[in-house]
């Protein structure tokens, strides 16, 4: 084999089954090695950060990482605001990325860059080949780091030749390290904490601490202790529903943040760290707990969650069955004219059971994610680093893992443009994926940050880099010239009528919402 062929050989027999590609010259070879792999789907993209999105959600949704195909430093650096937002939800990713030959480096042609240095910041483990023997070699530790717990983005940089020179082979998947756990003693500060501590009491809740199985261990201990169930503000993959455990949601900003704390005088965190406000602004706190509160520490991002949950509800003598369980709940849209809140109810009442919902919809989409709660059970996938241009992507890379699944992608409309060539993807696919674009014409959410920052009075300046009307952005021909149908609605009646036609079909659908 050449050593492009060790190298994709070597992570199908670990398990990789699809590549998330945007290859250049420099990648041919590992383009060839892709489509003589059987078994290993290939799916492209027309913009890096299309490519990357999607490898994240299909980790969080397949719990096994795919690999990305991109084209040297500057192809990995339009794909890095995605791979900011997979690190941060801990999501498994190999990306392959083309370099030029060993010895072309030096030449310094055009497309020559620190492609190490550009991979680093959004990796959590880098490695260059050194050898065409080796790139195998570099495949399976890559994928035995992506899959340790809860997920790893690995970067494997693979110079031209090392693809193209034959002698190589593959080699056997390496063990994967079992999901760190926390120890005893974490687990009986966190028991005494709730117990002994007098106020009331909160377990915080992120990462797979949010999945349903540890959900339930959750709500035994809230029924042994009658604490309250919160959540990160924004979550990697949240099962909820009817008839699952119920968490409350952390306000976005800082200072609700800090006022839905205030009361709490012991808070356990599993799965995630104590929150701090999203930026810093004059005059407000960055820290968000309450002061004098005690913290405890049960689990980080990458330690067990499950693990340390039965280990605190059994520590606590918690019954069998959990408390705050949710109950089905609806609401009626009020007729007429959309609104954000009109789109959550009837959203909430036709979502399919087992849906996906990939969650981007900034300051319009918050009525949704309220009113779903109670409706059929469902996974909910947010922007977890803050990066906008992630719920198209993600949505691809959700309906490819779980292609029985109904996806519903349900983003702004500014954002949306950062990535909207994954329409495109979606068509090209036939993914059962459909797009509800938010169209407000507008960066909502910075209008609202204008003021918290306290500038006074703003210009028409500063408000025209705000807003997206002049001119409009028409959504139904974007996606239609993409290739997915598309339709456009003004009222509660029309969005109603769409929602429910899209949901019955097959394939990629698009509705834009005027709001």
């Amino acid at each position: 084999m050449n050593g492009a062929e060790a190298f994709v050989e070597t992570l199908a027999a670990a398990g990789v089954e699809v590549c998330f590609a945007n290859p250049g010259t420099s990648e041919m070879q590992l383009v060839a090695a892709v489509d003589r792999q059987h078994g290993m789907r290939a799916v492209l993209g027309l913009f890096e950060g299309v490519v990357t999105g999607a490898a994240d959600g299909y980790g969080r949704m397949a719990d096994k990482p795919a690999v990305t195909l991109l084209h040297l430093g500057p192809g990995l650096g339009n794909g890095l605001a995605n791979l900011h937002n997979a690190r941060k939800a801990g999501s498994p990713i190999i990306n392959m990325v083309g370099e030029h030959a060993t010895y072309h480096k030096h030449f310094n042609a055009p497309l020559t860059s620190d492609t190490e240095g550009v991979a680093r910041p959004m990796s959590d483990w880098v490695r260059t080949s050194t050898s065409e023997r080796d790139l195998a070699h570099a495949g399976a530790e890559a994928f035995a780091i992506a899959q340790s717990y809860p997920g790893k983005v690995a970067t494997v940089i693979v110079p031209a030749n090392h693809a193209w020179t034959e002698g190589s082979s593959a080699v056997p998947p390496l063990p994967v390290a079992a999901p760190p756990r926390t120890t005893a003693e974490a687990i009986a500060a966190a028991a005494a904490a709730l117990k002994d501590g007098e106020g009331p009491k909160c377990l915080f809740l992120g990462g797979r601490a949010l999945r349903e199985g540890a959900l339930i261990e959750a709500g035994r201990i809230a029924a042994a202790i009658g604490c309250r169930l919160i959540a990160e503000t924004f979550a990697t993959r949240h099962q909820r529903g009817a008839g699952r455990v119920a968490v409350e949601k952390l306000p976005y900003f800082g200072e609700q943040a800090q006022a839905f704390l205030a009361e709490f005088k012991t808070i356990v965190f599993v799965g995630t760290e104590p929150p701090v406000s999203f930026f810093a602004y004059p005059g407000k706190p960055s820290w968000l707990a309450p002061e004098g509160a005690t913290l405890v520490r049960l689990a980080s991002l990458r330690e067990d969650a499950d693990h340390a949950l039965a280990g605190l509800a059994k520590a606590l003598n918690a019954p069998d069955e959990p408390a705050l369980v949710q109950a089905p709940t609806s609401f009626e849209p009020t007729p007429g004219k959309l609104s954000s809140s009109s789109i959550g109810a009837i959203l909430a009442a036709q979502l399919p059971e087992n849906a996906i919902v990939s969650d981007e919809g900034a300051t319009q989409g918050g009525a949704s994610m309220l009113m779903c709660a109670g409706a059929a059970k469902h996974d909910w996938l947010q922007l977890t680093g803050g990066a906008i241009g992630q719920g198209l992507p993600l949505a691809v890379g959700a309906a490819v893992a779980c292609p029985d699944r109904k996806v519903i992608a349900l983003h702004g409309d500014g954002g949306a443009m950062y990535t909207c060539q994954a329409l495109w993807t979606m068509a090209r696919e036939q993914l059962d994926v459909t797009t509800i674009i938010l169209n407000n014409g507008s960066y909502a959410i910075l209008n609202i940050e204008l003021m918290r920052v306290g500038v006074q009075n703003p210009g028409p300046k500063a408000l025209s880099m705000l807003d997206l009307t002049n001119p409009g952005i028409n959504w139904t021909q974007i996606s239609e010239g993409m290739g997915v149908p598309a339709v456009r609605c003004e009222t509660a009646e029309e969005f109603d009528a769409a929602l429910k036609d899209a949901l019955s079909a097959k394939g990629p659908r698009l509705i834009e919402a005027m709001l």
